[in-house]
């Protein structure tokens, strides 16, 4: 996968819908440009199926993860657009401290979660990571 098709992967991420027209428009590329795109990544598996979004607490067997991501440099730009390419990573938030991004990110079992976990980590631009995984959810109040 090139910047493009992470490019048109977070797009259809935030909203899957979106018409090959108004996809085209954003990326500024042809409509058959995206069109190709899109059955490349769903004939090679990168794009799976399409959706709709649901609470957390909605689907109770998802396994659920936290990977904190150290970026090398200034790199945090290039990085951040890659994540937002991937389809295992369901949200993606800038921190303070000793990480850089933390990642969360949703799966239907620990073998996707390690294809997850493997691809994240062979982006260039990560120095490392520490993921964590969601046992159990305690309600306040």
């Amino acid at each position: 996968m090139d910047a493009l098709d992470q490019q048109l992967i977070a797009l259809l991420r935030a909203d899957a819908r979106a018409s090959v027209a108004t996809l085209a428009a954003r990326l500024k590329v042809s409509r058959g440009t995206v069109t190709n795109r899109i059955a490349r990544l769903e004939d090679s598996g990168v794009i799976t199926g399409y959706t709709v979004k649901l609470r957390p607490d909605a689907v109770p067997d998802q396994i659920r993860a936290w990977m904190s991501i150290t970026v090398e440099g200034n790199r945090t730009r290039e990085v951040v657009a890659m994540l937002l390419g991937e389809p295992g990573i369901t949200g993606l938030f800038d921190t303070n401290g000793r990480w850089d991004l933390l990642a969360e990110i949703g799966s239907a079992s620990l073998q996707e979660l390690a294809d997850v976990l493997e691809r994240v980590r062979l982006i260039k631009g990560i120095a490392s990571t520490e993921t964590s995984i969601h046992l159990q959810s305690y309600k306040l109040g």
